[in-house]
């Protein structure tokens, strides 16, 4: 079904794209949502140095977040770019939106969507190389220890109030985990979570929980995603396992989350230049992962993040531009 959505998507974006427009020579103003987390952060300032320095557009960085951005670029047809839209939440509507020519569906920023699952520390997977699904996970409670009880096993808790607090309890019961002799532990908060996992890894001790992708805390320590040993149902995840009274609970793989760049129909008008470049770029979850472990460990901003990903991953960014653009881009640097 994600592949169904978007090639439908693509090619109302092509044939919008095939449509007569007045595309610019020279970029001109360009307005970009810098959203309100760090991976699109970074996405927005990346462009906007490459649309600067590169292909000569004016950028102006706007605060943004899903749905008042979106909202915005489809009623008002500003910012001209949402480097980072997930597009789930919007579905329906952007699929309208592209269909009647208002927005464009442009490259898959992250190149395998945003994750989301069950994690375990390397170092175990290396040690216990059976340990590659959940149900293997959860046959040895005894390697990962809850931190109350070191007699039963725990498997840490989404953060509360989060919707993935909810999956994550369904799932739970749905693998029968407590029988198995494992807890389900609350760990409070994101900042709470990343304690457990970074206080495992420096004990080199047992952890098995919730957690998801692109974040800083998998580019600081490398974990792994167990496969739940089964694909995804989606009807039965979003009428059960997302919901907090679900009465009978199945085992399913988590959904992916749809990730694109998504731009007005005015932005390739005026800046049609660049449109190759925003139908071309995209990265993967483990590189955006260490560019968020390297802000976080230097305390970055997310105009430092998208400079040391282009002086760090050249032989990536350049592939997304011409010979000529990428000279200007290194030599802003």
């Amino acid at each position: 079904m994600k592949k169904q959505f978007a090639s439908v998507w693509l090619a109302a974006s092509f044939a919008a794209l095939a449509a007569p427009v007045m595309a610019a020579e020279n970029c001109g103003r360009v307005s970009i949502a810098e959203m309100n987390w760090a991976s699109a952060g970074v996405a927005a300032h990346v462009d906007k140095i490459i649309l600067e320095s590169g292909y000569g557009c004016e950028v102006e960085l706007v605060t943004g977040d899903t749905m008042p951005t979106f909202t915005s670029m489809n009623e008002k047809g500003e910012p001209d770019m949402a480097p980072e839209l997930w597009v789930n939440a919007v579905k329906v509507a952007l699929e309208a939106a592209v269909a009647e020519g208002r927005l464009i569906l442009a490259a898959p920023l992250l190149a395998e969507g945003g994750e989301e699952g069950w994690w375990v520390p390397r170092y175990i997977v290396d040690a216990h190389p059976e340990i590659t699904t959940v149900s293997a996970a959860l046959a040895r409670p005894d390697l990962f220890p809850a931190p109350e009880d070191p007699g039963r096993g725990a498997v840490h808790n989404c953060p509360s109030g989060w919707n993935c607090q909810i999956t994550t309890e369904n799932l739970y019961r749905a693998l029968e985990a407590d029988a198995k002799g494992f807890d389900l532990v609350d760990t409070g908060s994101a900042a709470g979570l990343d304690g457990a996992i970074a206080n495992a890894y420096e004990r080199k001790a047992g952890w098995l929980g919730y957690y998801w992708a692109p974040t800083a805390i998998l580019g600081k320590y490398e974990m792994v995603k167990l496969d739940f040993g089964v694909p995804l149902d989606k009807a039965h995840f979003d009428t059960c396992t997302s919901q907090p009274d679900c009465p009978d609970p199945k085992v399913t793989a988590y959904p992916v989350s749809e990730v694109f760049t998504v731009v007005t129909r005015a932005f390739a008008e005026k800046a049609g230049v660049a449109m190759e470049y925003v139908q071309t770029r995209k990265w993967s979850n483990a590189t955006v992962n260490q560019v968020l472990a390297w802000m976080e460990t230097n305390q970055g901003t997310n105009e430092d993040g998208a400079r040391h990903f282009l002086e760090t991953y050249p032989e990536l960014w350049r592939d997304w531009v011409p010979a000529d653009v990428a000279q200007k881009v290194k030599a802003a640097l």
